[in-house]
């Protein structure tokens, strides 16, 4: 949890990806290191980063979902 895992860039700038949650990192999609424009074109979809195998299920409390998420990034907006 809090640990980098990655980073992502766009055109002016790159930043580290954590994660918010602990444990093992069971796949990488190595899709993204071919069409890394996936992530802004499918990001709820064939964009995943990583799949990681909880060490700690009550980390996931809290953790938003695409809804909650999406009302996050909407009220940021206004």
């Amino acid at each position: 949890k809090g640990k980098g895992f990655g980073t992502i860039e766009s055109v002016k700038t790159l930043s580290d990806l954590f994660s918010p949650v602990s444990g093992t990192v069971t796949r990488v999609n190595a899709e993204l290191d071919a069409q890394p424009e996936l992530v802004n074109e499918d990001c709820y979809g064939k964009s995943w980063m990583i799949a990681v195998k909880p060490s700690d299920s009550a980390e996931y409390e809290g953790l938003l979902d695409q809804a909650a998420y999406t009302k996050v990034v909407e009220a940021a907006d206004h």
